[in-house]
Formats: structure tokens, sequence, C-alpha cells
């Protein structure tokens, strides 16, 4: 069973992963203005791994005996200043997910919870792929430039990614 402090604090990691759902959808709209196929899938493909993480921790919460409780999703920008600023920003925000991560971890030892600090290694180390792939993504986009053939056959690249979920 989780205490009331791990339940409320899993349930503020779902709202997040809800919102980094949101964030990318709202980047692959604006890659979708500049005909960029292939951003779009990626930041797509990105949005669904957020809702399967938001949906993995509320699945847990459920689980452990507690009651999932949704709050508000905030509204994420709707424009960048350019295609290197959108991954700079997606660099960032996985780095800053991962502290919450971090944090959530440092509570379940706290609390002696070694069933939740179990259930979230596995987003400790989801969270480094993540991270990677973002840099990874932000570092071909500067080598590449934002125009000319180089942005092209990175668009093609980045456009083979797909969400498999994993297996339980």
């Amino acid at each position: 069973m989780l205490s009331k402090k791990m339940e409320k604090a899993l349930n503020q990691q779902v709202n997040a992963e809800m919102y980094s759902s949101y964030l990318y959808l709202a980047m692959a709209a604006w890659f979708s203005e500049k005909n960029l196929a292939g951003f779009v899938n990626w930041f797509k493909t990105q949005a669904l791994e957020e809702l399967y993480h938001g949906m993995k921790i509320y699945n847990f919460i459920e689980e452990r005996g507690g009651r999932p409780m949704l709050d508000k999703i905030d509204k994420p920008p709707a424009s960048w200043k350019s295609m290197i600023t959108v991954f700079e920003e997606v660099y960032a925000h996985e780095q800053k997910v991962t502290g919450m991560i971090n944090d959530l971890v440092d509570l379940a030892i706290k609390e002696k919870d070694h069933g939740t600090n179990n259930f979230l290694q596995w987003f400790v180390g989801e969270q480094v792929e993540e991270e990677a792939s973002a840099d990874d993504a932000l570092q071909k986009l500067i080598l590449a430039g934002e125009k000319g053939s180089g942005l092209f056959m990175l668009d093609k690249e980045i456009g083979l990614r797909v969400f498999t979920p994993p297996v339980a």
C-alpha cells in the first residue's frame, strides 16, 4: 500500500507525463506547419511514449491500492524561435523529468517503500535513454542545419522512429 505522500507524488508525476505528451504534440504541430513529416513523426512518437509513461504510473497507483487523481494539464507553447530551440527545450525538459523521477526515488527510499523504488528503477533507466535521444537529435540538427539537404536527410532519418510499448 502506498503512503499518502507517495501517492500524491506519483499522481503529480502522472500529470507531468501527460503534460510532456501535450508538449510533444504541440511541437509536432509546429513541425507539421514546416512540412517536415519526419520530425512530426518523431514528436508524435515521443508523445505516445510520454502517455505510456503516465499510464504506467497511473496503473501502478491503482495496483498499490491508491487512487489516481487527475489534475489540470497546463497548455504548452505553440511556437518556437527555431528548430534547434525546440530540441534544446526537449533536452532541458527531459533533464527536468529526470530530476522529478530522481526525487520520486529519493522519496520512496525515505519512505522505505521498496516496491515503489523497484518500480521507479525502470523510469530511471528510461530517462537515461530519453536524454540521450533528445541530445542525439539536437546534435544532429545542429550539424545538419535548419535548411538544405542536411535537414532533408535528417527529416528522413528521424522519421523512422516508432513507438513499441515495452513488454511487461
